[in-house]
């Protein structure tokens, strides 16, 4: 093999080559050489051995391999790291196409091995950078493959094959950090949009410079987002109560009697000047690795300018993107006509490439809202992932930025494919104050983003905070079932606290109190407790108390003829029988018991049958009961369970707990609906207008 290579390896200087230059490859390098002033440094990965040859070249553009066939397809890879079949760039218009239409073609997938995939800097002869090819053939950086499984990660980022060898065997902490620099590099695929910005008309790797702290947002005065407009107050927040029966026996005590809290937001017209809106800042992290290649980082990118299209000039938006680092890609902008314009021209320049490490992406993210000059009132982190973190993180806890802070920084998780780790994202989502949503589809990204913009748009109420004081001497509260809401009771049992956050408008939330009631023959009725709540208007930046009407009292006569429950206190029984049918199916599954977990849907199932909210016909049973089947079919077997039954038992169990609509397979199931807001609706309604226009559009296209 070495006397053929000998023999038909060489180079070929095609336009006006040098005197006296032929270079014939051997297996020994001539030493007898002046350095030229250009030098290229080849690195062939062997499975078992490397070898480096080092040639002097006065100009690499202008040659060309002539190749032994049996040594074709080892050099094949040199001449892409040298950059002999560099394809032209597509027009934008053709290259959103084919990514839309899932295609790709063999020029697109050449280039992409000219850019490592973990850094994203293009591999380019002369920069004296090693480059190391794995045993699945994907090239890389050789110090970032070193950083990589310095830190235990044998897995390739691009195809997540596990490596059965190493290139190395020193000590792996002597080898250099590639990521020592603060300079970051983002691979930019797409040319520039036609009105110009951030782009040039050639692949080119684009360089940001970070600062070390993120305090260059863009300015927003009071002013513009609309604080301090009159009548922002003049509604406030609905608060009702219901027993569970009218009448007990006043010679009866009841140790679980069950009273109902209902909270509800105030309503705002959206786009009324004269019922302004609270501005929002909003970071959104996103995946950006080998695997979000394609067909999903275009509907990504389309999701993203649906998205910045309806934000408002007071609104900020900040992209942090992430593969085995995280960048981040503009500051928080204000979404005026150029900054709508700056961050179009930076998401559609996003390129795939490289591992999964979201806790660098997520820490990134929340540094934004940590280090910001300027602050609007409403603060969001959407967070977009279809992986698994590849870097070795599996502390779940650990991957949550810091919330020991006095601003808590709510993080809504995007799960995307089957791939992803639901568990992971549902877990960032519960701990911080955010909804895990569970994206089925590729189709439904956009309308997944659409449903909680809706919702971050129109925050009516911040911070709230319900109060229970008990009246009568003898009543203590047992218990406050607020599903992942912090509730508080006092050591005595009079007094509870349910910390609540933010409401978005015309939001409900439902609580269910258990109190002990005693005997009571002092009188015709029983006073049980008063409710209190205190918020924060975003608009007005003031505090507001609010109290019910009326104190909660039950009427004690000697005997009870009949007894009718509450139906308003059926339904959200229900609710919390179908939510607690659903944890209790999702740890069987879970533990391997998929026969055991349909069993207890069956049962929650035939005791939503037997309820009184079944003989009302009332939509939330409805959807419960839709709910249950949905989750009983996902759980048939392992596979689908491990494919899709995970993401949507724990977007569901996300849902009911934080009492707010998530994504759930795709936005058009019943599931999704129960808790969704007009405003969430409308926000749907312009996704779906949108993606009808763009289908319209799509023959005319085709026709030119």
């Amino acid at each position: 093999m070495q006397d053929d290579a000998q023999s038909s390896l060489h180079f070929q200087f095609r336009h006006h080559p040098p005197p006296n230059i032929q270079h014939t490859i051997s297996s020994q390098v001539n030493k007898q050489r002046q350095p030229p002033s250009q030098s290229i440094l080849f690195l062939f990965i062997l499975p078992t051995s490397i070898h480096l040859i080092k040639s002097n070249i006065p100009n690499p553009s202008t040659f060309i391999f002539s190749v032994h066939p049996e040594m074709s397809s080892n050099w094949r890879r040199v001449k892409m790291a040298l950059g002999l079949a560099h394809p032209s760039p597509p027009s934008s218009s053709s290259r959103r196409d084919k990514a839309l239409s899932g295609s790709s073609s063999p020029s697109s997938s050449a280039s992409s091995k000219k850019i490592c995939a973990i850094c994203l800097e293009t591999m380019k002869p002369g920069e004296g950078q090693a480059i190391f090819t794995a045993e699945c053939a994907h090239t890389f950086h050789f110090q970032c493959i070193t950083f990589n499984i310095k830190h235990g990660n044998r897995v390739c980022p691009i195809c997540r094959n596990q490596w059965k060898e190493v290139p190395f065997g020193k000590n792996m902490s002597e080898l250099p950090d590639p990521k020592a620099t603060r300079l970051i590099s983002t691979a930019v695929l797409p040319p520039p949009r036609r009105h110009g910005g951030f782009g040039s008309d050639s692949w080119t790797t684009r360089r940001v410079r970070e600062p070390n702290v993120f305090d260059d947002d863009q300015y927003v005065s009071a002013e513009a987002n609309g604080r301090g407009s009159p009548g922002a107050s003049e509604r406030s927040v609905e608060v009702n109560m219901h027993p569970d029966v009218s009448a007990v026996s006043a010679s009866d005590a009841y140790d679980n009697f069950n009273v109902l809290i209902h909270v509800k937001a105030p309503y705002r017209e959206m786009g009324k000047e004269t019922d302004p809106r609270v501005p929002v800042d909003i970071v959104t992290v996103l995946d950006v690795s080998g695997s979000m290649a394609g067909r999903k980082i275009a509907l990504l990118k389309q999701a993203m300018s649906f998205v910045m299209q309806n934000l408002g000039p007071s609104d900020r938006l900040s992209v942090v993107t992430f593969s085995s680092s995280s960048t981040r890609q503009f500051p928080l902008i204000c979404m005026d006509e150029e900054g709508r314009r700056r961050a179009l021209d930076k998401v559609e320049a996003l390129a795939c490439g490289g591992g999964t490490n979201i806790r660098d992406g997520l820490t990134k993210g929340a540094k934004v809202i940590l280090d910001r000059k300027w602050k609007n009132p409403v603060v969001s982190v959407i967070l977009l992932s279809d992986g698994q973190d590849t870097c070795g993180h599996s502390e779940y806890q650990s991957l949550l930025p810091d919330q020991n802070t006095s601003l808590r920084i709510p993080v809504d998780t995007f799960g995307f494919g089957a791939d992803h780790d639901a568990a992971l994202m549902h877990s960032i989502a519960e701990n911080s104050g955010g909804t895990f949503s569970f994206i089925e589809s590729e189709n439904a990204i956009q309308d997944a983003f659409a449903q909680c913009i809706g919702g971050l748009l129109s925050v009516a109420v911040q911070e709230l905070k319900v109060e229970v004081d008990c009246i009568h001497p003898g009543l203590r509260l047992n218990s406050i079932k607020a599903g992942s809401y912090t509730a508080n009771l006092t050591n005595d049992g009079r007094r509870g606290v349910i910390h609540v956050g933010d409401l978005y408008a015309e939001e409900e939330r439902n609580f269910l109190v258990s109190v002990n009631v005693p005997v009571d023959k002092s009188g015709n009725d029983t006073p049980l407790f008063k409710v209190s709540c205190g918020f924060k208007d975003p608009l007005r930046n003031g505090s507001v108390n609010v109290e019910a009407a009326s104190e909660l009292k039950i009427e004690r006569p000697e005997k009870v003829r009949s007894l009718i429950t509450s139906l308003e206190v059926d339904k959200q029984r229900s609710r919390l029988l179908a939510a607690e049918a659903m944890a209790e199916a999702r740890a069987a599954a879970e533990s391997g018991d998929l026969g055991r977990a349909v069993r207890v849907l069956d049962g929650c199932r035939k005791a939503l049958e037997a309820s009184r909210s079944a003989e009302s016909g009332d939509p939330l049973w409805t959807d419960l009961c839709e709910e249950m089947k949905a989750v009983q079919e996902r759980m048939s077997s392992r596979q689908i369970y491990e494919s899709t039954g995970r993401g949507y038992v724990l977007s569901g169990l996300s849902s009911h707990h934080r009492q707010r609509a998530t994504t759930r397979g795709d936005s058009s199931q019943s599931g999704s609906v129960a808790y969704r807001t007009r405003f969430m609706s409308d926000m749907l309604a312009r996704s779906h207008d949108s993606h009808n226009n763009a289908a319209a559009q799509q023959p005319k296209r085709s026709q030119r």
